[in-house]
């Protein structure tokens, strides 16, 4: 990724792909008010945009993200149970309920909020120099809604509590072993990684991509609705894209949804 001056967070789009950057390497990409404010804008406006397929969200420079700003947390800027210190909360599950599959490009530490951002994506790709941290407990800081819940969901519960309990600083091949990662790598093949990532879920049908991603999600929340998902599954069975994909694999080629 190119340096750029620091900055809210930035949005690139390319070949189906959108790429979201954190953008204040010289305050370890921690997040502010108005960066989360922007982060809701783009989630929103990526969303409707049907022609994206796939979301990276990373950082610039050696860390992907201190979390939330602690100086605002320190002039009590805490939230509530559910929105979370400066609505971090609502931030990451507009994340997790982007249609569009997501990937966090961990291209070095993650720390505080930014545990649970990356979470809230679908794939985690990190470097072998990273660790990652969540210091809630030792702040004195009851985690929201949200976060509790990606975090037993997608890691367990065991790991939740080692992760939320302890505090400690866990690095990249015990982030490997307990989940939190979904592939580890050298910093060198960080982007040839992601890249090959992305272009496999762009590459797929979009409908069902979709559909079985925000229903595997409500599932492991146990939020799952039978008429939601049935209403989803016949939009992706009634599509051009099975009939595309199986006439594909019939002719044995490549499927161009």
């Amino acid at each position: 990724m190119t340096k750029m001056d620091a900055s809210p967070p930035v949005l690139r789009i390319k070949d189906r792909v959108a790429y979201i950057t954190l953008n204040r390497p010289h305050h370890i990409n921690r997040l502010e008010h108005g960066d989360l404010v922007e982060l809701t804008k783009i989630f929103s406006g990526i969303s409707m945009d049907r022609e994206v397929r796939v979301v990276v969200l990373t950082g610039t420079g050696d860390v992907f993200s201190a979390g939330f700003d602690l100086n605002a947390i320190a002039a009590g800027d805490v939230g509530d149970p559910v929105s979370g210190p400066g609505g971090f909360g609502l931030v990451a599950d507009a994340l997790e309920c982007l249609p569009q599959a997501t990937i966090a490009r961990l291209n070095g530490g993650v720390y505080g909020g930014a545990t649970d951002l990356a979470l809230a994506c679908d794939f985690r790709i990190g470097v072998m120099e990273m660790e990652a941290a969540m210091p809630a407990a030792r702040l004195g800081l009851h985690y929201y809604k949200g976060g509790i819940k990606r975090y037993a969901s997608r890691l367990g519960l065991d790991n939740a509590k080692r992760m939320f309990l302890t505090a400690e600083r866990i690095g990249a091949r015990a982030l490997l072993e307990m989940g939190y990662l979904t592939q580890l790598v050298t910093a060198d093949r960080l982007d040839e990684a992601v890249a090959h990532l992305a272009q496999t879920l762009a590459a797929n049908a979009p409908l069902a991509v979709q559909g079985m991603k925000l229903s595997l999600n409500e599932f492991a929340r146990q939020e799952w609705d039978d008429d939601v998902f049935f209403s989803r599954a016949e939009i992706a069975l009634k599509s051009d894209d099975l009939r595309k994909g199986v006439s594909a694999l019939l002719q044995k080629r490549k499927p161009g949804f």
